[in-house]
């Protein structure tokens, strides 16, 4: 178990090709969080969540291959925010 999360969690952020397709899926869904925003109807939580999800990704991916472990606890939040999000759609989906 340890050495299946060494290689999926905690292994060298991949670099700079990763990190900017992250920080653009992130961009793209923050604009879309801030158009309906700014057309005055409900912005969906999922769309920030998403955004959140990426540019903590993206963080990961950018970091210097020697801070492993701080890339993995970037990947862990990813992991816990999106599970949170899935969560909520299953138990509470009116929130969504």
């Amino acid at each position: 178990m340890t050495s299946i999360l060494n290689r999926t969690v905690f292994h060298e952020p991949s670099g700079r090709p990763n990190t900017v397709a992250l920080f653009a899926g992130s961009l793209l869904s923050l604009s879309s969080y801030v158009y309906y925003w700014s057309l005055g109807a409900s912005p969906s939580v999922t769309a920030l969540a998403v955004a959140v999800g990426f540019a903590l990704s993206g963080v990961a991916e950018s970091l210097p291959k020697r801070r492993r472990r701080v890339a993995g606890v970037f990947r862990v939040a990813l992991l816990t925010l999106l599970f949170g999000l899935l969560a909520t759609t299953i138990f509470s989906p009116e929130v969504i």
